[in-house]
This record gives C-alpha cells, structure tokens and sequence, in this order.
C-alpha cells in the first residue's frame, strides 16, 4: 500500500526495529526511494551507538525511511542527518511546536528529548548507495519508564493527543522537501538552517570531553559533521560524535 498515494508503506503490528525490518525487506524486494516501515510497537528499538529506544505500543511515531542518494559524496554523508532533523523541525512546528538540533541529530522541545534519528548508510564504491533514516518521534505517550534522561511528547507540550498519521504525513512531505533541496546542491541554505536551529547555538555553555569538563560556545559544524567549540580562553576544540557531552 501508499501512504499519503505517494509514499511506499510497509505497516506492522511488532517488529524488533524499524530500520532492521527495513534492511530486510531490501534483501528481499527492489524498493523504491522513501518506501517507509512503520510499526506499532518496537522490541528492540535502537539509538544512536547501541542505545535502546523505549516506545510505547501505539503511542509514538516509530518508522524507518529508505533514501537512495548516490548523488552525495560519501565524505559529507552528514548532510543527510542535517535534513532528516530539519525536516522534523518543520513537522513539529507545523502542530505549534518549536524544537532546537541537539547536535548531531537529537530533536530537543522545552529542553527535553521529543526525537531520535538512527541513519544507517551503505556505501557501493565511491558512492553513497542507500540510507537508512531511523526515527522515534514522541507524539502520545505520557509516562516514560526507562532511563532516558530527559524524554517529552508532543502530547506533554499540547495536552492533547495528537493522529499518528497526521504527523507521519507532515513528517514525509517535509522530508521530500529538503531531500529535494540536497539535490538541488542548496547546500548554504540547509547549512545556514541547521546552524541557525542547534539547541544552545547562542551563549557559552558547560561541556564534558576526556579531559574534563570547560565552558564553550559553538562556533560551527563542518560538511563532515564535526563540531567545533571555542572555550573561554579562546581555544578551539574540534569533536567528534561521543567525544564531547552537553552538560546542564
């Protein structure tokens, strides 16, 4: 079936994540660009390097997203993570929502958690092949029982439930839009958006690296997706993902 009579839909019941569901199909079937699984409920939802994913069944957006962009270096694969967090900016902001990047590619509302993205990209030569893009996106659940740090729904921000579908649709078309965008090599402008949407862009904020922790404000995030801090003795300490922690 399609979703929205554009999009390719695989819809479970339970599936132990998305993105493995989807990496399956792909060994099985020729899928088209932006075929999406979506499942009820996850039993091994996944985050970012090996964490878990807690999602109540029914409740959340939990669907993974297959993306074709040979066009794209594999060098600055970031800009992928760049788009997937703008697109989600813009659908949540479409129900009243304002939300920050949290770099690399949380989704931050009220200084809370509201998404996640799991990008999983294979690589056929020099080129990029396929895209995996994971996304948990809280919409109606109201109590969280793992050791999440900091979760929220939308339904928090609202107090109102909130159609699956009805974000799911905003979530796509917004996807479609700035997908279109990288394909168009607008690249200033989806950089200039990202940069201009990170979570603690502006004022000097406490981090934590190996050797401990510093006050620092960002200055930039690469085509390669490594950021960049200045301290406040005016040094420039460039990071990795994992290397460095926001502190509150």
């Amino acid at each position: 079936m399609k979703f929205n009579d554009r999009f390719p839909l695989y819809s479970f019941d339970r599936v132990t994540s998305t993105n493995d569901k989807l990496k399956k199909l792909l060994t099985e079937n020729e899928l088209d660009e932006f075929t999406v699984v979506r499942a009820d409920m996850q039993t091994a939802g996944k985050g970012q390097v090996g964490n878990s994913w807690e999602s109540e069944n029914g409740k959340n957006l939990t669907v993974s997203i297959l993306l074709k962009p040979v066009f794209l270096d594999p060098g600055i694969q970031f800009y992928i993570s760049k788009i997937v967090s703008l697109s989600i900016l813009s659908s949540l902001k479409k129900f009243g929502i304002p939300a920050l990047i949290k770099w690399p590619n949380d989704i931050y509302a009220d200084d809370k958690k509201i998404a996640g993205i799991l990008i999983e990209n294979s690589i056929m030569g020099s080129n990029l092949a396929e895209s995996t893009i994971g996304i948990g996106l809280n919409v109606n659940q109201k109590i969280f029982t793992s050791n999440a740090k900091n979760p929220v729904s939308m339904i928090h921000i609202l107090n109102k439930e909130t159609d699956l579908d009805e974000v799911l649709n905003e979530l796509l078309n917004e996807l479609d839009r700035f997908y279109r965008l990288l394909q168009s090599e607008r690249i200033e402008e989806i950089n200039n958006a990202y940069f201009e949407n990170l979570y603690r862009k502006t004022g000097t904020f406490r981090f934590k690296d190996a050797s401990g922790e510093f006050m620092a404000e960002i200055s930039d995030v690469d085509p390669t997706g490594l950021l960049t801090l200045t301290d406040t003795s005016g040094n420039i300490r460039k990071y990795t993902f994992k290397e460095v922690e926001f502190l509150d």
